[in-house]
């Protein structure tokens, strides 16, 4: 799928749409996305800053589904934990940057070579106009060649000299 498409198709997904999520940017290799949250009145919390569940929700799929495009059908990518620190309330447009590097995908790949699965971690910081950090999401994803491209493994041989 191209990433413009993607992008799209992101963008008019009825939860980042209702959240006031838009994801401003996808490059063509999927190694770097920019999601920005709105702060519409309709989307503040009763103290009139972000609602902590959208600033969390900006994050979700991302490198998950980066990771997927990045390393192909072979694959199993889906998120494992994540959790989020609030740093500082926000009322204004925030934003989050996502980036692959070749060396992310290597050590990933390596991992994973011999059919092991790999938990690799990502830190995601949620900054507002001012470049000041919000939130830090701190993301795990499970990566596991899928079963038919795992390695055969001498101890999952059946015995011979039975």
């Amino acid at each position: 799928m191209s990433s413009w498409l993607f992008r799209l198709l992101l963008n008019i997904w009825s939860p980042f749409r209702g959240a006031g999520i838009a994801i401003r940017h996808v490059s063509k290799d999927y190694r770097h996305v920019e999601v920005m949250l709105n702060a519409g009145r309709l989307k503040r919390n009763y103290v009139g800053t972000h609602f902590g569940g959208s600033l969390y929700a900006m994050t979700d799929p991302f490198y998950m589904l980066m990771l997927l495009h990045n390393l192909g059908k072979d694959y199993w990518v889906w998120d494992k934990t994540a959790s989020i620190d609030y740093l500082t309330a926000a009322n204004g447009p925030v934003t989050a940057q996502f980036r692959l590097s070749e060396g992310q995908l290597d050590a990933i790949r390596a991992a994973t070579r011999d059919g092991d699965k790999h938990l690799p971690e990502f830190h995601i910081d949620i900054t507002d106009a001012a470049g000041t950090v919000v939130a830090r999401v701190h993301r795990t994803i499970y990566v596991r060649l899928k079963k038919h491209r795992r390695p055969v493994k001498t101890d999952d041989l059946p015995d011979e000299s039975l």
